[in-house]
């Protein structure tokens, strides 16, 4: 997937899963349109909070 981070042993993006929940989905949504468990998801989303974790903002003058 070009290096974008997945779901193990599948072949669906993190991202695929937090854009499906921003635009709506539920998890059981997320679940069978994907074929992935709910840990799976708490996975993408521990994963996505990690990452924004270590995001730095600069203020620009």
């Amino acid at each position: 997937m070009g290096g974008k981070p997945v779901i193990k042993g599948t072949r669906v993006p993190v991202e695929i899963i937090i854009g499906s929940f921003a635009g709506g989905m539920n998890i059981e949504e997320v679940k069978k349109e994907y074929g992935i468990s709910e840990e799976d998801i708490k996975a993408a989303f521990r994963y996505a909070a990690e990452i924004l974790s270590q995001e730095k903002v600069y203020e620009v003058s």
